[in-house]
């Protein structure tokens, strides 16, 4: 991940959705009260570290990528942020009372995220995963950019909303846990809905070639559209414990 994202990081943080208050609230129910702290994977610019500081406890960032992380220091004077990987990362002794990862789990090592996770936990600690899925309120413009992107990678599929809820199930580490979703429908002008394309790993991670067509067959679709996207954003919170 890191490298991916640092020269737009200023675009990121600008178009990129938050996360609804709400999540707040089930995060500190689930838990039994406010954490003592929190520690953050991935933090990025500060998306998810909006929500997590909102609880009123310590928060610890983990953010490798140093253009990333410049944007979230100065987002977050008050959070202590590593320039660490989560795998590279060491625990302190008893684990961390609440360990999230905002947008960022598909980034980790599969096979190793899970047991990294429940390893820096501490006993009775709550692990908070939450995600958007960018649905559109028309079906048909979703597909429309998927076959943008796939000028660029033909391979890109889409994650089944709220996967990693199984992906946590599965690994047998986890107990109680618990899914939480918000819904919204915001409208994204032309400019900012292809902005948010920008930010997007396999754009990224085109040439300038490729973006250029994915671009040029997005613009075609706004225009039809009048200009603007109604978005069917969906928020997924997954919360557990160590089994």
């Amino acid at each position: 991940m890191s490298g991916v994202f640092g020269p737009v990081a200023g675009e990121y943080d600008a178009v990129r959705p938050g996360y609804p208050d709400e999540l707040r609230a089930a995060i500190v129910a689930y838990h039994g009260g406010v954490p003592e702290s929190v520690t953050e994977i991935g933090a990025g610019t500060g998306k998810g570290t909006a929500l997590l500081a909102g609880l009123g406890a310590p928060v610890t960032c983990l953010e490798p990528d140093p253009g990333m992380a410049a944007v979230l220091r100065a987002r977050f004077p008050a959070a202590t942020v590593l320039g660490v990987a989560f795998e590279d990362w060491a625990p302190p002794p008893g684990g961390v009372p609440l360990l999230a990862c905002a947008m960022a789990w598909h980034w980790l090592d599969p096979a190793r995220r899970n047991r990294l996770a429940h390893a820096a936990l501490a006993p009775g600690g709550t692990l908070a995963l939450v995600a958007h899925h960018y649905g559109h309120a028309d079906p048909a413009h979703g597909r429309a950019l998927l076959a943008a992107v796939h000028t660029v990678d033909a391979t890109v599929t889409e994650r089944p909303e709220g996967w990693f809820r199984d992906d946590v199930a599965r690994s047998g580490l986890f107990a109680d846990v618990t899914t939480h979703v918000a819904r919204r429908a915001p409208v994204f002008e032309a400019e900012r809905y292809l902005a948010l394309v920008r930010t997007f790993g396999p754009y990224r991670r085109a040439s300038p070639e490729q973006r250029a067509a994915v671009e040029a067959r997005l613009v075609g679709m706004l225009d039809g559209l009048g200009g603007s996207v109604t978005m069917d954003l969906r928020t997924t919170l997954v919360l557990a414990r160590p089994a």
